[in-house]
């Protein structure tokens, strides 16, 4: 920053209470126009130390800060400027728009829409107010969501999307192309007497077919839902089961690390259990035309739609709350719940988030490393409607190499790069340093989510990547099919923290107590006031009293997400782990991620997972590590990282057993599942084990030795 022109600091209270702002003592007077010399040598150490990603006294330094030229050419800061001329506003930042979004949601919407060209009819914004399900958004609005992401740029010789396979196989569709795809298979829709509100199911690998496929359901007014090929008979059972499709996408088969898994025998297992099905369309991926033999009511992806090329595109347009995805939860402890979202709410906070947040705009070039279980797919998809290119990977991230992924960014010139913290760190482990070995000058941001990102990943970003991206750590889910907490492009990044809470979001950290946490201290992530995406609700849960307990039980009236966070002194967030698998030392309550900050940050430590176990009428912390290869966990090694952990947290951290595993559990959107080992160390059982990738790794922590004492 320029020293002349000191930038003040936003307070840790956030912009959700701008009530309790006060200035930070660190920084200089912003309200002093002429800074003394001491305020210049100030900001000349901190501005060296930006770059280091240090700690001076009191202040943080940050990792990265845009320029004057980048705020005003920013998205976010046009937006401001636009409702200030639309409103006779004087909002001065971000953080102003921000609290201006939470006192003023109605114009607020109405202007997210206006300005993300939203195709539609609007009628009136936000006019029957209320809680959280009954406050609707937009009630006259009618709209289809394919609609609004088929819009394109004016050449539609200009590419739609580009698709990847780890083994080579290389695609790319024109915005023509696409268009052609989705008007064909909507006319077979049509042919089947799909309707609105009718499923429309796709166990897919992250091919072009899917994307085509949730779009075609979408014109016709279905309602799409998928998973990914790797789910078993089970998996893909207990969720299609559940919504009764009638019409199922599935691949003959996929590729993973090398191998080629072949779906068929499955797909001829499942197709019996789901009796509502009028129609099975196989698409060809491991072969150009696949075997439907076997199969009942099966037909080839060709010919399901080269009956219809000559057909024309025609959109439903219906309500803002027409159901458009059902997404699933994980399932650890149960058949997952269906989760109804409605394709207003959704369609207005993907663009919002990818407009506001993430910066693109038309001619961008977007990723995201996702499979089609994961919301991040649905959220990829959403990024057709901003007319930019959306590039597909399926396969594993480190197939052929460790590069892989950065061999992708290059060759596609990625204006976005989105992967998971788990990703970023085992690329930090394998000393990866792509800034050396590749050309990403293209990539403006770099997009985090899955699990907090650890302080480690931050800086290696900015060592080992690139120095001049906005890295956003991210955190939402799959409940709200987008994002609570976020980027924000004309703020700094500093080392372990989510930028800001998501602008028209009123996110805030509550105290047990159901009150407003001051401070840095920790507690629960909530949303205090409702928002458009707020699902419709659980499939099959007539009376919501599921949905209420899952979302609404903890806090009367205010969503709490089930995130364990804190305010930071920047105005942004902090995440420690999901609350429900948050350990209690003590009475203290501590955030699983903050043990694996310091425990991953070992070069012997590949991943690590904390568990309560019931102990003595008490629960006592255990910490199991999955080493590297010929590494193993020494005497030496468990003291050193009990000194780490004691040092760098406290005493309530350090865990009353360590053990070494060779495994760790995950669900197949690749996070760590806390609470299914938590089961298996205290002798409960596991339901629906089939949500995990890797199951059979469950019984690595079963009977252990090391527990019995």
């Amino acid at each position: 920053p320029d020293p002349t022109r000191p930038e003040p600091v936003p307070t840790r209270t956030g912009p959700t209470r701008p009530e309790l702002a006060r200035p930070d003592p660190n920084w200089p007077d912003p309200t002093r126009p002429d800074p003394t010399q001491a305020d210049i040598d100030r900001w000349a150490v901190v501005h060296v130390a930006m770059r280091q990603g240090s700690t001076i006294g009191a202040v943080t330094a940050p990792l990265w800060t845009p320029s004057a030229e980048r705020i005003a050419a920013s998205n976010l800061d046009t937006f401001r400027v636009t409702v200030n001329a639309r409103h006779d506003l004087t909002l001065v930042d971000s953080d102003a728009l921000h609290a201006w979004s939470l006192d003023e949601p109605a114009l607020f919407w109405d202007a997210v829409w206006d300005v993300c060209g939203i195709v539609g009819d609007k009628g009136a914004v936000v006019i029957e107010p209320g809680d959280f399900l009954g406050t609707r958004f937009f009630p006259e609005a009618r709209l289809n969501f394919a609609e609004n992401l088929l819009v394109g740029p004016p050449d539609s010789s200009e590419f739609a999307i580009a698709f990847e396979r780890e083994d080579g196989v290389r695609r790319r569709l024109t915005w023509e192309q696409l268009r052609w795809a989705v008007t064909s298979l909507a006319a077979e829709f049509r042919r089947l007497h799909v309707q609105p509100g009718d499923r429309v199911a796709a166990w897919m690998p992250n091919l072009p077919e899917t994307v085509v496929t949730m779009l075609a359901a979408s014109s016709v007014g279905a309602v799409f839902t998928s998973t990914s090929s790797d789910f078993g008979t089970a998996g893909v059972v207990d969720r299609f089961g559940q919504v009764e499709p009638v019409v199922m996408v599935a691949a003959d088969g996929y590729t993973y690390n090398g191998k080629r898994h072949d779906c068929l025998a499955r797909l001829a297992e499942i197709v019996p259990q789901l009796p509502t099905l009028r129609s099975v369309i196989v698409v060809g991926n491991l072969s150009e035309v696949p075997s439907t033999a076997g199969i009942d009511k099966a037909v080839t992806w060709a010919d399901a739609v080269a009956p219809h090329g000559g057909a024309e595109l025609h959109f439903e347009r219906l309500p803002f709350d027409h159901p458009i995805y059902i997404l699933y939860s994980s399932g650890t402890t149960g058949k997952p719940k269906c989760i109804e979202h409605r394709q207003g709410g959704v369609l207005l906070m993907h663009r919002k988030e990818q407009l506001l947040q993430c910066e693109i705009v038309p001619g961008d070039t977007v990723f995201y490393y996702t499979t089609c279980g994961w919301m991040m797919w649905n959220w990829l998809a959403s990024v057709l409607g901003a007319k930019a290119t959306i590039v597909l990977y399926d396969g594993s991230p480190f197939y052929p190499s460790a590069a892989s992924i950065f061999d992708l960014a290059q060759r596609h010139e990625f204006t976005l790069l989105g992967v998971s913290a788990k990703w970023i760190d085992a690329c930090r482990k394998a000393g990866l340093r792509p800034i050396d070995t590749h050309q990403l000058g293209s990539i403006r941001m770099i997009c985090s989510t899955g699990s907090p990102l650890s302080d480690e990943s931050f800086r290696y970003i900015y060592d080992a990547v690139a120095s001049d991206v906005q890295l956003q750590s991210m955190s939402g889910g799959t409940d709200l099919c987008g994002c609570l907490v976020g980027g924000d492009s004309t703020k700094s990044v500093y080392i372990g923290e989510l930028q800001r809470p998501a602008i028209g979001l009123a996110v805030d950290v509550f105290d047990i107590h159901g009150q407003p946490m001051l401070g840095t201290d920790k507690g629960e992530l909530v949303c205090r006031a409702p928002f458009p995406s707020v699902p419709l609700g659980f499939l099959g849960d007539a009376d919501g009293s599921r949905f209420h307990d899952a979302y609404f039980d903890r806090f009367d009236g205010v969503w709490a997400q089930g995130d364990f966070c804190a305010w930071t002194d920047h105005g942004g967030m902090v995440i420690y782990g999901r609350s429900d698998a948050t350990l209690n030392s003590g009475g203290v309550r501590i955030g699983t991620a903050e043990l694996y900050r310091e425990i991953e940050n070992f070069d012997e430590v590949i991943e690590a997972i904390a568990v309560g176990q019931e102990w003595d009428n008490d629960t006592r912390i255990v910490l199991f590590v999955r080493l590297a290869d010929g590494m193993s966990l020494t005497p030496e090694l468990e003291a050193a990282m009990r000194r780490r952990l004691r040092d760098n947290c406290t005493a309530r951290h350090v865990p009353a057993r360590i053990v070494a595993v060779a495994d760790i559990p995950r669900t197949r959107s690749n996070k760590i599942t806390e609470l299914a080992v938590a089961d298996i160390v205290n002798g409960r059982p596991v339901r629906n084990r089939d949500a995990l990738a890797n199951p059979e790794a469950l019984e690595l922590f079963a009977n252990l030795a090391q527990l019995a004492t």
